[in-house]
């Protein structure tokens, strides 16, 4: 019997394949980018440093990832007017379309995979995940 962390990994490691195979090559959109899109398709306006901590992503991991999206326009940053260091993230209009596109393809595949849990399951599941986020970043 598998390690239940190995479980975790594997679950999420067989739910990303297919998004570079049907979603990524089309869209020349990495995993990484698309997480990004996805933190700030429902968060807009965040710095890069709050795309990392709501994405598990390290910087660098999101430094490239914004670099993919401002290059193909998909992301563009504003002046923070509280903090002159940092600048706010948001989807351009092309990334904007891009999102709910792919967004439209990510919550079909989340109902194709939950489709056998139960509404209990799925709630103690919710419940659990963020459990674990809140003891893996510090939270309390």
């Amino acid at each position: 019997m598998d390690p239940l962390f190995f479980k975790l990994v594997r679950v999420v490691n067989l739910t990303a394949r297919p998004f570079h195979e049907r979603v990524g090559r089309e869209h020349q959109l990495t995993l990484n980018e698309w997480r990004t899109m996805a933190v700030l398709g429902a968060q807009p306006g965040l710095n890069a440093r709050q795309v990392a901590d709501q994405t598990g992503l390290d910087k660098m991991a999101v430094s490239r990832a914004l670099a993919g999206l401002r290059r193909h326009k998909r992301v563009q940053r504003h002046g923070d007017p509280t903090d002159q260091r940092c600048s706010r993230l948001y989807l351009t209009a092309a990334g904007k379309a891009l999102h709910e596109s792919v967004g439209a393809l990510g919550r079909e595949r989340e109902a194709a995979l939950f489709a056998g849990v139960e509404a209990g399951e799925l709630a103690q599941l919710d419940a659990t995940l963020d459990k674990l986020i809140r003891s893996v970043s510090g939270q309390p």
